[in-house]
């Protein structure tokens, strides 16, 4: 009696998970209409998580300038030395500061390049604000003196006289989700959108774990935890002067009659099929996760990249 009193509550539970329309997986995708998702178009998205190290020294772009009242001066053995990292110590000069007090060292930046990456950047850097690195963490330990010294605890690049010190802020902890499946070729979601606009240390070609500085910010209602899709358009690399000569090599092969044309002018027309390049899908080539945010920028970390994530690219608010 008492097998057959198990044997049919195991019955019961089969019939109700064969009920249960949770997928067993995760990572089980519900195909969108017009798709037939494959490894190629739907791949395992895996997100690297930022470490604590990642959030302090991202970095960020600001249209308000910080005062620069507060500075590094020096260093134990200055002017021997002018660099200082971990567990050595600096003098700030300055004002207000209080033993046990944590202050930020931070670089105003310049770009000692001028080439614009993309057309248009330096106007839009403009706009966006001054761009600044953050250096380290210091922990006041004397104030006795007219320069207090500070210990370096967290260094995220060497400390340099002339860097400022601002009072430190901890930035909130970031919520990540799950791998998902990436949608490569997804239209736009109509929800906000923005560019990709600068890179820390002034980086070109992009990938998981480095930071990127977006034209988009608080005022426009983004938050730390939010995540962009990074995308391009084929229309993207036409205008682009190295990208677009693969444009113009001839893609013809020896037993084709008719070499198809690529946006045709009068001059270049084959009579062969012709290629619109606007028409060309949309592809996602990345994800972007906010880990700070000014009124008009944000920070983001790339978390995930199918390929080389390109200053310039577009960015759009991801589904929750």
């Amino acid at each position: 009696m008492k097998k057959t009193r198990l044997l049919l509550i195991l019955c019961l539970a089969i019939a109700a998970r064969a009920q249960d329309p949770t997928p067993a997986n995760s990572t089980e995708l519900v195909a969108p209409a017009g798709t037939q998702p494959t490894t190629v178009s739907f791949p395992f998205e895996r997100i690297q998580t930022p470490t604590a190290i990642d959030l302090a020294c991202a970095g960020f772009v600001s249209k308000q300038l910080l005062p620069n009242s507060n500075f590094v001066a020096g260093d134990l053995y200055t002017p021997s030395t002018t660099k200082n990292t971990n567990g050595e110590v600096v003098y700030l000069a300055g004002k207000g500061y209080e033993v046990g007090q944590e202050y930020t060292i931070v670089r105003e930046l310049r770009d000692p390049n001028r080439y614009e990456l993309f057309a248009g950047q330096h106007a839009m850097l403009k706009m966006m604000g001054q761009p600044y690195s953050e250096l380290a963490r210091v922990r006041i330990i004397d104030t006795r003196s007219r320069m207090a010294v500070a210990e370096v605890e967290v260094s995220c690049d060497p400390v340099n006289p002339g860097d400022y010190a601002i009072p430190y802020v901890q930035k909130p902890a970031i919520t990540f989700h799950p791998p998902l499946r990436f949608d490569r070729f997804l239209p736009s979601n109509g929800k906000l959108t923005g560019r990709i606009a600068m890179a820390r240390d002034f980086d070109a070609e992009i990938g998981p774990g480095m930071k990127v500085y977006l034209n988009v910010g608080s005022n426009q209602g983004v938050k730390p935890g939010d995540y962009f899709r990074a995308v391009r358009s084929y229309e993207a690399d036409l205008h682009d002067p190295v990208d677009s000569l693969s444009f113009k090599a001839s893609t013809n092969e020896d037993t084709q009659r008719r070499q198809a044309a690529i946006d045709p002018n009068f001059l270049t027309k084959t009579g062969g099929p012709v290629i619109h390049v606007r028409d060309l899908p949309r592809r996602a080539v990345g994800e972007v996760v906010v880990i700070s945010t000014t009124p008009t920028t944000a920070t983001g970390m790339v978390v995930f990249a199918m390929e080389s994530v390109h200053l310039g690219d577009g960015v759009e608010l991801d589904q929750p």
